[in-house]
This record gives structure tokens, sequence and C-alpha cells, in this order.
């Protein structure tokens, strides 16, 4: 009822235009029409639908990854080098030492955990900005995996590798891979976390106005260190993935998902809820990736067309992104002024489940802290 009295008291709700919510959703729809008439016979096929699901799926699961430390307005580099490192180590312990694969993906995860921590540290007590911190983590952890493998592939044995282990990948669930209900449980898991859970408030607070996030007794360091760990985490998921799908283990694997990553993250801040990271977002922004990317190949597009492809998007991506968190802070700024003109009573200080309105809506995107 407070938050409701104070959201009358601003005055009117500005509405986010319905272009700016969907306008990715339907671009992502037109796509697959264009793409649909100009390839009949191959593209919206069963088969082309359940490829793309495929091969889309971990590059999807890495991008929700780097969208947890986006909100607080941070950069995750080195989640293209985790999921190298952990797909290089999944396939070296099951095949050079043997080691039961269930434990091994635990081995993998507690690793990503560990390196999610080590950036957060880094970045909150050793006041390393997010870029230089997780870049050189990343180098390392790419030493690492020259290390491990001496630069050479990692080939699994004749008899191949526990039908367990690749199931993961390889395995279908109503007709479509399992790997496509992964990416819907994770969706799930943070859409339900940032915009239904005090830690996903807590998220965007810290992103929005780190200082009011301080004064409202939300710990910066603490959910800052916590959003890295939930990316080394993710990421560490998607190497094991990565290891099952592959089945061989490439110490250059991992370079070629950090871009497509980012692309989706940052391009998925600009729809559903514009100017703000959010899961669904990141989906939609994944997809029309897939979409586009499945469409050239298909349409003969050379090599080098992938990389150009991802390099626009991602720069058209950050411009979208900037101008979108640009344009809701300044509808916040607008209706906090009108709410200071209007307001006839006083308010008293949000409780640590209820944030204030101006930073929990219009967090922005940071690049980078």
């Amino acid at each position: 009822m407070a938050a409701s009295r104070r959201r009358t008291a601003l005055g009117p709700q500005r509405r986010t235009p319905v272009v700016g919510v969907y306008g990715l959703l339907g671009l992502a729809v037109i796509l697959f029409v264009v793409f649909s008439a100009l390839l009949p016979e191959t593209f919206p096929t069963g088969t082309n639908i359940r490829a793309i699901l495929t091969n889309q799926s971990i590059p999807a699961i890495l991008a929700l990854g780097a969208t947890i430390p986006i909100v607080t307005g941070r950069f995750d580099l080195s989640i293209g080098f985790g999921i190298g490192l952990g797909h290089v180590i999944a396939l070296w312990l099951i095949v050079e030492h043997e080691v039961p694969w269930p434990l091994v993906a635990l081995l993998v995860l507690a690793g990503g955990v560990v390196v999610g921590l080590l950036n957060g540290l880094l970045v909150e007590f050793a006041q390393i900005d997010s870029f230089i911190a997780t870049l050189g983590t990343g180098s390392v952890l790419y030493a690492l995996t020259g290390w491990i493998t001496g630069g050479a592939r990692i080939v699994p044995p004749l008899h191949g590798l526990p039908g367990g282990f690749t199931d993961l990948t390889n395995a279908h669930l109503l007709t479509l891979p399992i790997t496509f209900w992964y990416v819907v449980a994770l969706v799930l898991l943070l859409w339900l976390c940032l915009e239904h859970l005090p830690a996903g408030r807590y998220l965007y607070v810290v992103g929005a106005n780190p200082r009011a996030a301080e004064l409202v007794g939300i710990s910066r360091r603490k959910v800052v260190i916590l959003a890295f760990v939930g990316s080394g985490l993710v990421t560490a998921f998607a190497g094991v993935l990565l290891a099952a799908q592959q089945q061989i283990g490439d110490p250059s694997a991992g370079n070629s998902y950090l871009l497509p990553a980012f692309v989706g993250a940052l391009l998925g801040s600009t729809t559903i809820k514009p100017g703000r990271a959010n899961a669904v977002g990141t989906l939609v922004a994944v997809s029309i990736l897939a979409i586009g990317l499945s469409g050239l190949e298909q349409k003969g597009a050379a090599f080098w067309v992938t990389p150009l492809f991802n390099g626009l998007t991602l720069l058209a991506a950050v411009g979208m992104a900037g101008y979108a968190a640009r344009r809701r802070q300044r509808a916040g700024s607008a209706v906090g002024a009108h709410g200071r003109t209007e307001a006839t009573g006083p308010v008293g200080p949000p409780g640590p489940d209820e944030v204030p309105d101006s930073a929990a809506d219009n967090p922005g995107l940071h690049v980078p802290h």
C-alpha cells in the first residue's frame, strides 16, 4: 500500500511505447517469415528449427550468464575463456583420468563459482575496473586451458564418452532438444529472481545507483560479488554442455562464444524492459541472432559474414541500450520532479524489500564500473 501511495503521489505514470517493448520480438517474427519465404524448402522445417535450438542453446545460456553482472552495471569478459576451460577440464578428467562424469560436472561447476568469486573480489575489493579485471582473469583461464591441453585437442577413446554424459545434450524432451529446455528453465529462474524476488531488486538498484543502495541497507559489494558468482556458475554449466555436445576438447573453442553472448545480453536490454538488462529480453535477442545467422548461412553467405553480423549487431545493441537507458532515466527524473511538486505528505524510508522507484525502475546500463 505504501508503494502504491508513493506512485499515486508521483502523478501520472510513464508508459513505455509498445514498439520499444515488443519491437525486437516483432523483428524476430519478421526475420523468420522473410527467410521462410526465401528458403521455403529448408528454413521453416522442423529439422531446421531443431537444429537452431540445438546450435544456439549454449550461446543463449552464456548470454543469460553475462546478463547477471550487466544488471549491476559490470561486465564479465571472462565468460568466453571460462566456457573454453570448463569444457576442456570436463573432457580432460573424463578421458584422461576416468573420473565419473557426474563428479566431473560438479567439479566444473565448483570451479565456475571460484572464478566468479575471484572476479567479484577483484572488482569490489581491489577496485579494478570490471573490463580489466575480467579480461585479466580470462587470460589466465585461457593460459590454463593451453597448459592442460598442451595446445592440442583432447580426443575421446574409440568407445566414446559415457552415454549419460553425452545425453546431457543429445537427449530430447517432447521432440525438442533437451538443451532448449535448459534455456527455458534458466530464463524462468532469472525472470523470477530479477522481477519477483528482493535479490533482483537489489541487483537493479546497485546497477542504477550504488549510493541509494547503501542508503537503504543493501551491501553493494555483496550483491556485485554474488552477480559474478552467478555468471561464473552459468558459464561453467555451459562449459559442461559444450563438452557433451562437441565431445572433443578444443582449447580455442570458447573464443567464438564471447561476442554472441554480449550481443544477446546487451541487445536484450533494449526490449521487454527497455533500458534494463532482463532474461526474457536476452532470450528474444538470442532468437534474432539465431534466426538471422541460420538464414544467412543457408543463403550461402561467406564465412566472414558471421563475425560481421555479430560485430555490427553488438555496436547497434550498445547504442540502443544506452539510448533506452537515458530515455528511461529522463522519464524517471521528470516523474520524480512532478512528484516533489505535488506530494502532500512525507514519505518514509523504504524497507529492505522496497527500494526507491527512481532507482529500481530506471537502472540503466552503466558501462562499465
